[in-house]
């Protein structure tokens, strides 16, 4: 059977391709700068026999045809890029690149592609349709990698049925996978705001225009949007993250800057919100005698998995892993530039298991100790290619 040749040789080929993540770990690359990344991932692309071109710069597709390879077509995906963030473990394969960080499991994500890339090549004449194999840049970064891959003609010619994509999960325990219908992850706006006043002594605050004191008041009054506007049923989230103004004890400044996110499960209600949050900063600071300037920099839409096709992608991994290893993943207000390719075709984003707690494999992403158990790449690895030559 298929389903146990592909658990053979993704038993066989796991100890290369975790070595594969240690050499991509301890080389990470910051967003749109993955220049040696890109190369490395072509080269085991070639070594392997695999046909591929370069695309927005520093991505990467595959293809792999099995039989009769017009009759249908899937595109597997991975992300390559790090984080700025100076990595904390003590181990053999930890960045050699000074204060940047595979602190996302981007490493693992390419190192399973490639894996399962060395499988359905193998076995490319026991399988029938047509893999392409996204390697994209720049998922950390707006307005996201994915987006240009996507103007570069990844899903054209020929456009695949479905997209298969998977994020490292250290909430759950390695062994583990978890699938979920529908809107699964939040899109993310970045927000800028200038708040300009008549600065002045703080003693004769009666002679400014407070730009701290509006500040504060925009702060608290943006929250209504969330509040009093959203249907308390969807999930959505505000946040004004720093603010910026002032450096001493005895002088309003003459500016005050806030930057913040925003963040959404519904796409109707994302844009209604920028509306609102425009008209209550302004009405906030031109009240209060401030001039605004307000910019809402567009960043991911939400993820949002096909049902048919995700029911169709977990039925599968039920299959492989048994029931028992696969659960219902929780929605979460994170954000995964994966949402552009679900915009134009049916999506299923899954999540692999990576918690060790007995090897203190306990850290969540975006952290200086996070780290995986690498079993998960055997999983991941296999997990893929069953998925590339069933779904």
């Amino acid at each position: 059977m298929l389903n146990d040749e592909i658990k053979k040789l993704a038993k066989d080929f796991a100890p290369a391709f975790i070595a594969v993540r240690r050499h991509l770990h301890a080389n990470p690359e910051l967003s749109y700068q993955e220049v040696n990344t890109a190369a490395y991932v072509k080269a085991q692309l070639t070594e392997l026999g695999i046909s591929f071109e370069t695309k927005a710069t520093t991505g990467v597709l595959g293809i792999i045809k099995g039989k009769n390879p017009d009759s249908r077509v899937i595109a597997l995906r991975a992300d390559m890029d790090a984080l700025p963030i100076i990595e904390e473990n003590d181990v053999s394969y930890k960045s050699t690149n000074p204060g940047v960080m595979h602190a996302c499991g981007h490493d693992v994500h390419t190192s399973i592609l490639l894996g399962a890339a060395k499988i359905l090549n193998q076995l490319r004449d026991e399988w029938e349709g047509t893999v392409k194999l996204i390697f994209q840049p720049g998922e950390e970064r707006n307005p996201g990698g994915a987006s240009f891959m996507i103007k570069d003609g990844v899903l054209d010619n020929p456009r695949p049925k479905g997209i298969i994509g998977l994020h490292v999960h250290p909430g759950l325990n390695v062994g583990q996978l978890s699938f979920r219908k529908g809107r699964v992850m939040a899109s993310a706006d970045e927000i800028y705001i200038t708040i300009k006043g008549k600065g002045g002594h703080a003693a004769a605050p009666h002679l400014t225009a407070d730009t701290v004191l509006i500040a504060s008041h925009l702060i608290v009054g943006l929250q209504q949007v969330i509040s009093r506007n959203k249907n308390p049923l969807s999930p959505s989230v505000l946040s004004i993250c720093s603010i910026q103004g002032g450096n001493t004890t005895n002088v309003i400044p003459s500016e005050v800057k806030l930057m913040g996110t925003f963040r959404a499960m519904d796409e109707t209600w994302r844009y209604k919100a920028h509306d609102l949050i425009r008209q209550q900063a302004k009405g906030i600071v031109e009240s209060m005698g401030g001039e605004l300037d307000l910019h809402i920099d567009i960043g991911y839409p939400t993820v949002d998995n096909d049902p048919a096709f995700t029911s169709e992608a977990w039925k599968l991994a039920d299959e492989y892993m048994g029931k028992e290893h696969v659960e219902e993943t929780e929605m979460r207000m994170g954000a995964e530039d994966f949402g552009y390719y679900t915009q134009i075709i049916p999506g299923c984003f899954y999540r692999l298991g990576v918690r060790n707690e007995s090897k203190g494999i306990i850290h969540q992403v975006h952290t200086p100790k996070f780290d995986i158990d690498e079993s998960a790449i055997e999983i991941g690895i296999g997990m893929m290619a069953y998925l590339g030559v069933n779904v």
